[in-house]
Formats: C-alpha cells, structure tokens, sequence
C-alpha cells in the first residue's frame, strides 16, 4: 500500500529560515531519538525485516485467497483473548 506524501517546494525568492542557536528540544530527547533512529535503519537492513516483510505478504495472499477461514481464526483468536484479559480483572 502506498501513500502520496505532500511535498512543498521552496522557490529561491523566499527566505530561508535559519533554526535557532538554542533548540526547544533538550539534548537527552535528541540523543534518545537518534538511537531509536539508528536502531530502525539497521533492523530494517536486516534479514528478519525482509522475512517480516515476506510473511507478511504471504499472510495477505493467504486471506485474500481464504476470507471465511481467516475471519474464523480471528474470531476465535478475539474469543480467547477475551477470555484470558476478562480472567485477570
């Protein structure tokens, strides 16, 4: 599936707004979110997110082909989720 990103160009009369010397975001937050940025990059240059991405895609075909049986499985999947989450209250 894929999604239509809107992109804005800039034309080169329009003034280029610098970011400011002092950033409203603390460091400990950056440094957080470039870790979590790197550790996405390298999982999604990994061999299990290609075989992620291949079961997945078997998954839809097999629910494509199989839509009664897979809306059962779920059903059922759904009931006994249901079942174990309402015995922990």
């Amino acid at each position: 599936m894929e999604q239509e990103v809107p992109v804005v160009i800039h034309s080169s009369s329009e003034a280029r707004q610098e970011k400011p010397a002092t950033s409203p975001i603390p460091e400990q937050v950056r440094d957080i979110g470039s870790t979590v940025s790197d550790a996405v990059t390298s999982f999604m240059e990994s061999s299990q997110y290609e075989q992620l991405k291949q079961t997945a895609e078997k998954m839809k075909t097999y629910i494509r082909e199989n839509p009664l049986p897979s809306m059962l499985y779920t059903l059922g999947a759904g009931a006994l989720l249901g079942f174990i989450l309402k015995r922990r209250h």
